[in-house]
């Protein structure tokens, strides 16, 4: 469920009909929504069949081995290891011998996973489990599975076969209709980490509700996405759970003309 990013500039109509796609951004961000209805009625929505047809293509082309990992449907020729994350996964496994498992909330087809396989071959058992949409979860299992990859329609079906101590959510908990109460009943789980990586925040007193256009060179689809007010992050953290780590994620957007740093933060259940 990660999405796109990395806006070239702000969105301006181009000046003629065939315009460079350097004039174009790959996401913009509209609108200050009331709820996440009235956001969801002017988008199309993240189940368009396209988002999910050209990321199974950009990841057939990683397991191929033509190009060395995808993210939201793009495929890069070299690979960018997420070293902030990699960081707190190896912590996690260095509590248990060597053993992880990672419970990937909305993790598209297994992108974070392919791009960190690498870094984590030395691990003496990995588990990575995803929870996604039904066609997501349809295709993964039919395609992309294999001994350390899962999907699972619902995490109450992936604790069912696994004991996952990561819960992964990367660029997903701002696209969920109510994220600070899906983090709060997730956390009841008891996951020894929580990660929330490429999530945005802004200095703001409250969260604002947008709805973010992708460019059609991606895939052609809208859908809502909320800014979270950083003043307000300390009273939305889960009981039981202490922030540890905090680092820049790699998204770079544009709100309202203003460049923003997505963040990550890491999560831990205290004793």
């Amino acid at each position: 469920m990660g999405r796109p990013f990395h806006p070239r500039e702000p969105f301006q109509e181009p000046m003629n009909s065939n315009p460079p796609d350097a004039a174009v951004p790959d996401v913009v961000y509209s609108g200050d929504y009331a709820s996440f209805a009235e956001a969801r009625a002017c988008s199309t929505g993240y189940e368009e069949a396209v988002i999910l047809e050209r990321t199974r293509a950009a990841l057939h082309k990683v397991v191929r081995g033509e190009a060395a990992y995808e993210r939201d449907s793009v495929t890069f020729e070299q690979l960018d290891l997420p070293l902030p994350l990699l960081d707190i996964l190896h912590r996690a496994a260095a509590a248990h011998d060597g053993r992880l498992s990672v419970l990937d909330f909305g993790g598209s087809l297994g992108s974070t996973y392919y791009l960190c396989r690498s870094a984590l071959g030395h691990l003496s058992r990995l588990e990575w489990s995803i929870v996604e949409l039904p066609a997501h979860v349809a295709c993964g299992q039919r395609e992309f599975a294999n001994a350390q990859l899962k999907f699972y329609a619902t995490i109450e079906e992936c604790l069912k076969d696994r004991q996952p101590m990561v819960l992964l959510l990367s660029g997903v908990l701002q696209y969920l209709p109510e994220p600070w109460a899906f983090l709060r009943e997730t956390a009841r789980h008891g996951f020894e980490w929580i990660i929330l990586d490429r999530t945005p925040f802004i200095d703001a007193p409250r969260d604002r509700l947008t709805v973010e256009t992708v460019s059609p060179r991606i895939y052609p689809a809208s859908y809502p996405a909320w800014f979270f007010s950083r003043p307000r992050l300390a009273g939305h953290l889960p009981e039981g759970y202490e922030l540890v780590v905090q680092f820049d994620a790699i998204d770079r957007q544009l709100l309202d003309g203003v460049e923003l740093t997505f963040k990550g933060l890491a999560l831990r259940r205290t004793p």
